[in-house]
């Protein structure tokens, strides 16, 4: 037998039963070897319901452009500010998709719901539309004051209202919702992250409602009033002529 041989079987074997523990405490918790499958984790939607707005239709289009998002909050997964402020996140707690998309699809449930829009689309069907309607999320996550204490959620919307045509901003507003979650969980802060949502959105909806039908009009250029046809012509041809005189001889 080679002597050589048995002493390195035997060393890879010490290292072997050496790491082994490390590695079956890595599996207990985050999987960050990617030795096996994930623990899955619970999904939590954020659908709100609304309900038909009084007031009559408006008569102009509407386009829903995906919202602008803060730092650490485009992520699908459900955000929580730490008493000293730093940003972290609940363990093994997700939405069904990124935030920015479930914002614009909750805008666009508000409007259809209203009863007040027909013609009303996300961005991305790229349809004729008369008005864009550009929002951003500045806030939307659990506060904890303590540490373990029960949190509060906040959910803060600014949205513009432009032309499609020039993209001209017509109106801006805000909406900021506060609410106590009902227990120290995910679950809890997801059902009050959905709540605050729908009011601050319907607060938007009604808002944007009110705009009138934007005008088709293009601001003049010039102050100067515009010359007749014939008044055209004859400058034309002046410039010609005077082209044709100034020219060199040959």
């Amino acid at each position: 037998m080679n002597c050589s041989t048995t002493q390195s079987g035997m060393i890879a074997r010490r290292h072997f039963l050496a790491v082994a523990p490390c590695l079956a405490l890595a599996g207990c918790g985050e999987n960050v070897l990617g030795l096996g499958p994930q623990e899955a984790g619970t999904i939590y939607p954020i659908r709100p319901a609304f309900q038909p707005a009084g007031g009559e239709k408006v008569a102009w289009a509407l386009s829903i452009l995906r919202p602008d998002i803060a730092a650490g909050l485009d992520s699908d997964r459900i955000a929580l500010i730490q008493p000293d402020g730093s940003m972290d996140y609940y363990a093994k707690a997700n939405y069904p998709d990124r935030l920015p998309t479930m914002v614009q699809q909750a805008l666009l449930n508000a409007f259809e719901a209203s009863g007040r829009i027909d013609a009303v689309a996300l961005e991305q069907a790229a349809l004729h539309a008369d008005y864009n309607l550009g929002t951003e999320v500045k806030d939307f996550a659990a506060h904890y004051g303590q540490a373990d204490g029960v949190p509060q959620v906040t959910v803060n919307l600014t949205a513009k209202l432009s032309t499609a045509h020039g993209r001209v901003i017509v109106a801006s507003t805000s909406a900021n919702q506060t609410l106590n979650a009902s227990a120290n969980s995910a679950g809890a802060v997801a059902q009050a992250l959905q709540q605050a949502l729908g009011t601050a959105i319907t607060q938007i909806v009604t808002w944007a409602l009110t705009a009138p039908m934007p005008t088709t009009q293009q601001p003049a250029t010039s102050a100067s009033p515009a010359k007749p046809a014939e008044q055209l012509l004859h400058d034309v041809t002046r410039g010609s002529n005077r082209l044709r005189d100034n020219a060199p001889n040959p």
